[in-house]
């Protein structure tokens, strides 16, 4: 099960976004850092789902100022018709 799911991410705000991303690197680094240093982690496959996670807001915030332009072109377009 995913740690957040996409229409999740696209529903949080920007800040939230910014928020969760911070606490989702933290806690990877926390495990890289116990593997590093000879531990055992409790749950391994967490490391992959972290890293999707924070793949998947990435992915979200780097399309937003996509997808606003593309909604104002869309209605300039609209706006222009007779």
């Amino acid at each position: 099960m995913p740690i957040v799911r996409l229409k999740d991410v696209r529903a949080m705000s920007p800040e939230d976004r910014r928020k969760r991303l911070t606490e989702l690197r933290t806690e990877l680094v926390r495990l890289r850092t116990m593997i590093k240093a000879g531990g055992a982690v409790e749950n391994p496959g967490r490391i992959r789902e972290l890293r999707k996670a924070v793949a998947r807001i990435l992915t979200i915030e780097s399309e937003q100022p996509k997808l606003a332009k593309e909604a104002t072109e869309k209605e300039k377009k609209e706006s222009k018709k007779p």
